[in-house]
């Protein structure tokens, strides 16, 4: 019997032991792979919107846009406006904490608004901000704002990435290195940032929403080739990738393992012209530029089809939105523009781009051969994020070099102010916001201001199009395409989104 029970015990051990070797269940850990990299983890400071949708792995905001762009309570419960337009009243939800222990509440948000809101801190989204005059602590979960003048955007603007809630004790503790040390109320919470490789989170255990986040880790890799993106996710090193290289889309959405996504965007691609430097002062220069570039192959070449040649300065899924008839291919038009400007010979110039991924270089590899065709010969020079902050975000107009610029712009906020004032607008001159025309019209100007300015809707219609109107005459841009979003992602991988403005929904994220 004693000889039976040892065995018996080393047979229990040796089961306890296989048992402890295997892990107690799989750890949902999944890959994002990503176009560019980040540029920073603070919203309040980031030009682009991938910085902005990565980091809402670990910030909130009062409100936020569902994977269909519809505004959504989030750490808010509800808000009242007065009659005026100038004051907020914002009902918070109770019993939320930062990923460092700090009680969410109202003196947060004074705290992110206040911040937000002072031109000393020289954040790149001040302008979203500067109407708030005043932002007042009813009682914890109560917060009232002032605005110093009617911004009828303003719940836009709280449910756009931008205006994320972090820890007043981390705001404190890292001051203007915040973008390094991100802490927020979000389901997942920061681990580490290789600025050169990935940005990885890990799930938030004190997550206010019950059951949430289902996923245990994200890991957000930037990578620049379109061919490496889509090879990651038939190898299994990615589990979602966005963009898909337009040429590959029919390849991979023959894969069995994969799901590919086609989704509409609010994203116009375009080249903003330096106005304010020689040839682009020169009105018929940018209007041979319009006629020296054949959209529909533009569409076809550099995106397999996956967009559609643009209409207009704002998306047409964007309220307000204007469409004209679509700029002309018209070569011999453009020679002769530019014979009239004083150019016969044509000139040449820098054409930079905003990205280095494959489908920017195809752009500029295309709109290099057509401007060749009416005598323009431009420089290539495609950029990294670190590139574009330094060469264009941060230079004024003086010291820009910025001349021909392609790049794109989706209005997060999902309406038409920051469709047009950021790009428009004198006020947006870089390195304030990202008119890297340097158009100034003071019409222009005073129409989006008074906009804001009122709630009528047939009002701001008509200030909206006349604004519109002005832009399209003066040319300060080669309006390009409106771009389709292709995604895709292995079967398992579910409730992850791109959304219209190519940000990311993945609050439902889950891997089976």
């Amino acid at each position: 019997m004693m000889v039976l029970k040892k065995r018996n015990l080393l047979l229990t051990a040796g089961l306890l032991g296989s048992f402890a070797a295997l892990p107690a269940w799989a750890a949902k850990d999944v890959t994002i792979a990503v176009a560019s990299n980040f540029t920073t983890l603070d919203p309040y400071d980031a030009n682009d919107t991938l910085s902005q949708a990565v980091a809402k792995s670990f910030y909130q905001g009062l409100f936020g846009f569902d994977k269909d762009m519809k505004l959504q309570n989030v750490l808010a419960e509800s808000y009242q406006v007065s009659s005026d337009g100038l004051n907020y009243t914002i009902k918070l939800r109770s019993g939320v904490k930062f990923q460092d222990g700090t009680e969410f509440n109202a003196a947060a948000v004074k705290a992110n608004l206040d911040r937000a809101s002072n031109p000393d801190n020289h954040l790149k989204r001040f302008n979203l901000f500067k109407v708030v005059s005043a932002t007042e602590v009813i009682d914890p979960t109560t917060v009232k704002i002032t605005l110093s003048q009617p911004f009828s955007a303003f719940i836009n603007t709280l449910a756009s990435p931008v205006a994320a809630m972090i820890s007043p004790e981390a705001l404190k503790k890292y001051g203007k290195d915040i973008g390094f040390h991100p802490v927020g109320t979000g389901p997942y919470e920061f681990v580490t940032w290789n600025q050169t490789d990935f940005v990885k989170v890990k799930k938030f255990d004190g997550y206010w929403k019950p059951g949430y986040p289902k996923l245990d880790s994200i890991t957000w890799r930037p990578v620049v080739d379109n061919n490496t993106r889509a090879a990651m996710l038939q190898t299994g090193e990615a589990n979602f990738a966005f963009p898909i290289p337009f040429e590959q889309a029919k390849l991979l959405e023959k894969n069995s393992k994969l799901d590919l996504v086609t989704s509409p965007s609010i994203m116009q691609r375009y080249i903003s012209l330096n106005v304010t430097q020689k040839p682009f002062d020169n009105p018929k220069v940018r209007e041979a530029i319009n006629y020296a570039i054949n959209r529909d192959a533009l569409a076809k070449v550099a995106f397999a089809g996956y967009a559609t040649p643009a209409t207009g300065i704002v998306p047409p899924s964007i309220q307000y939105a204007q469409s004209y008839p679509a700029p002309e291919y018209n070569p011999a038009k453009a020679r002769e523009l530019l014979k009239e400007a004083g150019y016969p010979d044509g000139f040449t110039t820098a054409l930079w781009s905003s990205h280095n991924h494959s489908t920017a270089q195809k752009v500029l590899q295309f709109t290099q051969q057509q401007l060749a065709q009416v005598g323009i010969k431009v420089q290539l020079t495609a950029m990294d994020a670190g590139q574009r902050a330094a060469q264009v975000e941060d230079k004024g107009q003086k010291e820009s070099g910025v001349r021909m610029f392609y790049t794109g712009w989706s209005a997060s906020t999902g309406e038409a102010n920051w469709a047009l004032t950021p790009l428009f607008a004198t006020q947006s001159w870089p390195p304030t916001i990202f008119n890297t025309a340097f158009y100034s019209n003071p019409q222009v100007d005073k129409d989006l201001t008074d906009a804001l300015n009122t709630t009528d809707g047939e009002k701001k219609s008509a200030l909206y199009k006349d604004a519109q109107d002005r832009i399209w005459k003066d040319q300060p841009w080669v309006p390009l395409v409106v771009e389709k979003l292709v995604s895709a992602n292995t079967k398992n991988l579910t409730g992850f989104y791109v959304m219209p403005d190519t940000s990311f929904s993945f609050d439902d994220a889950d891997l089976k």
